[in-house]
């Protein structure tokens, strides 16, 4: 497989895993875009650096060919959808342990303490009680 059809195949898995099997939607919210773009900023700094320096060389029969600061252009698509997947993954797992804790809470106050319960018949009030001197 290309580097071309892995990123564009990683892209779709994303995309599906947000949108399909999560339900995160990501992809529809301002604050992934706002954060997408502070990734990419430093994403296509490191990879100018490392393709510009020769550290990282792509086989041209695997890549489109067009290249942005050095790195293909498949670089962004494969570095979009690991941002995109951790974060799906990071709210989905969030979702879940809110929704737990939820159903906890919920669960606790249904149910009455029965150590609360007899502690409340142990202490009667001093007026209802029987006095030996009647």
């Amino acid at each position: 497989m290309t580097y071309t059809g892995a990123a564009l195949l990683g892209l779709a898995f994303a995309v599906a895993l947000d949108l399909v099997v999560l339900r995160t939607n990501l992809l529809r919210r301002k604050a992934f875009w706002t954060a997408y773009a502070i990734v990419l900023g430093f994403q296509l700094v490191v990879n100018a650096v490392l393709t510009g320096q020769r550290l990282v060389v792509y086989s041209p029969g695997a890549i489109l060919g067009p290249r942005l600061l050095y790195a293909p252009v498949e670089d962004l698509a494969f570095g979009f959808s690991l941002v995109l997947q951790t974060l799906a993954w990071w709210v989905w797992w969030g979702r879940r342990a809110n929704s737990r804790r939820a159903t906890s809470r919920r669960t606790s106050q249904a149910r009455p303490n029965p150590a609360a319960a007899s502690d409340t018949r142990r202490r009667l009030p001093t007026d209802t009680r029987r006095s030996s001197t009647r």
